[in-house]
């Protein structure tokens, strides 16, 4: 299934249609407002779309939360979907005894040059544009385990929009995309596999990931997920090689706003990554390739 719905409308123009929300990731209210509404932004991205209206999506404790607090929320959102240059044009609000907050989108792309995640080809390149690990370190903030200045760093990637990357792709010929959320880098990209038809091959030392993942993880943090995305993904995911628990639960670990995940032509995959450093994705990198499968599959080597 695709991050978002494309609709056509004219023989050059498609509308991409997208709705998500989710649960705090943070105490402070205007971050998480801007990383609900990036992270709701992000799937009209991986469609190689521009975003263009937005509608807020409350769900909001009638006790609990006041309006300082809900208007700092919807601050946050707001300047994300302007950032994205985009309008909010409405919203929704019902109540909730579980805050949540996000976006429906809509943005435009053209109807033959969308990045669908059934697009890679054996022989493409894998790139990740941003690192891996907040669903831990989410989970690790709320019980206490890191201070505020170490989850920061995490809170302002999940809030960095992902135009910047689909931008860039989309003046190569990206094959396709998603990007990584919920089911973590091992379901999104096995969701790719599968749309594919390839098997996808991961170097396990170039995928990025914030420091103290790891740690974090050997320390038994998890989220309410990580063990299910390890039983969706994990039957159809090969370490090859002496592989831990710990770094493969790197793979099922749910992502928050996470980058986006791109299949394109090898010849072009450092001309691309070249330019993503160039304008300030930093962590991007060529994180593996794809493969010929009989049966669609992951492959995770040393690298």
């Amino acid at each position: 299934m695709d991050d978002a719905a494309v609709y056509r409308l004219t023989d050059d123009t498609a509308l991409v249609i997208t709705a998500d929300y989710i649960t705090p990731i943070t105490d402070d209210p205007y971050w998480f407002g801007a990383v609900a509404a990036a992270n709701s932004i992000s799937d009209v991205y991986a469609m190689g779309g521009r975003p263009i209206t937005a509608l807020n999506l409350c769900n909001f404790p009638s006790e609990g939360a006041d309006i300082e607090t809900l208007g700092r929320i919807l601050k946050g959102g707001l300047d994300k979907i302007h950032e994205a240059g985009a309008l909010l044009v409405g919203g929704h609000t019902v109540r909730d005894e579980e805050l949540k907050y996000g976006l429906s989108v809509n943005g435009l792309v053209h109807p033959k040059k969308y990045t669908p995640n059934a697009g890679a080809k054996t022989g493409d390149k894998l790139i990740l544009t941003k690192p891996i690990g907040t669903g831990v370190h989410v989970s690790a903030a709320k019980k206490g385990v890191i201070d505020a200045k170490t989850f920061e760093p995490v809170v302002r990637a999940m809030a960095t929009l992902n135009r910047v990357a689909c931008e860039t792709m989309m003046e190569f010929e990206c094959r396709g995309a998603t990007d990584i959320t919920g089911f973590g880098l091992g379901g999104h990209a096995l969701g790719m596999a599968r749309a594919s038809k390839v098997g996808l091959r991961f170097r396990y030392g170039e995928v990025p990931r914030f420091p103290d993942t790891l740690d974090l993880i050997a320390k038994g943090v998890r989220t309410g997920v990580t063990g299910s995305n390890g039983k969706m993904a994990g039957p159809s995911v090969r370490f090859d090689g002496d592989f831990t628990e710990v770094e493969k639960t790197l793979f099922w670990d749910p992502q928050t706003s996470g980058g986006l995940f791109i299949a394109m032509r090898a010849k072009d995959a450092d001309a691309l990554l070249k330019k993503l450093h160039e304008r300030g994705v930093s962590d991007a990198r060529i994180v593996g390739e794809a493969f010929a499968a009989e049966e669609p599959c992951l492959e995770v080597v040393r690298s």
